[in-house]
């Protein structure tokens, strides 16, 4: 991933995210777009956590594992982890996707049934196949609240108590979230992570917010740019705007990165094979022969637009389109490819081709 720019969208484990990107190569940007606010003194929390100790529920769903540690600690703050480990040991319980049962096992607890979508449809298409009705249901939900969830249990005549473990707050800067979305769109960016789908409404509605929604998601329908999604329930939102996200067969941050690194590695694969070595061109920088270029902006556009001819000649007065400002003086043109030469070290990937322009030397097998 050397040379990709790397957009991080999310606040919880973004560091371990990032480090595992900039090992790979990549240079990572942070714009969080929601903050995660813990319920470990909510008094809402306590009480329903008191109900449902009163009255044992007969199934208790969990939906994610950092809510259902969190719940834990939360009791644990309030002198009630115990009875309450007691009693989910005697309750049925129903985890949605691996990582809650990750988090319920960890509690010294044992999952009866594991959603292997990870997705609140599977809990319900299962519970509601079973018979909900007379029982009594507590769910553990995410901060974005019960994916409906609640409404279904009730409708088919079960009594439902809702635990919101945690719950999103505002983004922790607004400012870089705005800068993000805009370097977004300006291609500045490679790729961008999404970890939570409320994570991945919040920037796409930050992204339509600054009026740039159709720029962002044609630079992600065309591949210009990279969504990369930790599983179906994140992609969501991207979806419903069109967006088809990369994803990892297992919603982990670790296969997340791995998705990412053999998206890239199958485009170095395909890319452009020159007399000096493969070519890449990143959003902001070009790598030749798995090394970075030390270009300018403006030498990035020069050899972007070079490289997209494949080899053919590209006129002087299309060079002179891609460099700053309006010049028509073909010395300005010269010059460019002259720097362009310089900082490649190798005078012979790009041609002079007298009174036509010039054009990238492929590898004699291309």
């Amino acid at each position: 991933m050397a040379g990709c720019t790397v957009l991080v969208t999310a606040e919880r484990r973004s560091s371990e995210l990032a480090a595992a990107l900039e090992r790979r190569g990549a240079t990572v940007r942070h714009a969080p777009a929601l903050s995660m606010i813990p319920h470990v003194d909510d008094a809402t929390l306590i009480a329903a956590t008191r109900a449902i100790l009163d009255a044992p529920p007969d199934v208790v769903v969990v939906t994610t594992g950092i809510g259902f540690r969190a719940w834990i600690e939360a009791a644990d703050a309030h002198g009630l982890e115990e009875p309450l480990i007691r009693m989910l040991s005697a309750t049925r319980l129903v985890a949605r996707g691996p990582k809650a049962r990750g988090a319920i096992q960890a509690a010294g607890l044992h999952a009866d049934w594991v959603a292997e979508s990870e997705t609140s449809a599977e809990v319900a298409e299962v519970l509601l196949s079973e018979g909900v009705s007379g029982l009594r249901i507590a769910i553990q939900h995410h901060g974005a609240g019960s994916d409906g969830l609640d409404e279904v249990f009730v409708k088919a005549g079960a009594e439902v108590a809702s635990l919101i473990v945690y719950r999103w707050g505002p983004a922790p800067d607004p400012e870089a979230v705005r800068a993000s979305v805009w370097a977004a769109a300006a291609g500045e960016i490679d790729a961008v992570v999404f970890t939570s789908a409320p994570g991945s409404e919040a920037w796409m509605q930050a992204v339509e917010a600054e009026g740039l929604g159709a720029a962002v998601v044609k630079r992600f329908t065309s591949g210009a740019m990279v969504a990369a999604a930790v599983g179906p329930v994140t992609a969501k939102p991207l979806e419903d705007r069109g967006i088809v996200p990369l994803q990892p067969e297992r919603g982990r941050l670790g296969a997340l990165v791995r998705a990412l690194v053999g998206h890239y590695e199958h485009i170095e694969s395909v890319a452009l094979a020159t007399v000096a070595g493969s070519l890449v061109i990143r959003a902001r920088v070009a790598v030749l022969d798995g090394k970075v270029l030390p270009l300018s902006p403006t030498g990035v556009e020069v050899l972007r637009l070079l490289a997209s001819a494949g080899g053919d000649v590209v006129p002087r007065d299309r060079v002179l389109d891609v460099l700053p400002g309006e010049s028509t003086d073909p010395h300005a043109a010269e010059v460019a490819i002259a720097r362009l030469r310089e900082a490649t070290k190798r005078p012979d990937l790009v041609k002079t081709v007298v009174k036509r322009g010039y054009r990238i030397e492929l590898a004699p097998a291309a």
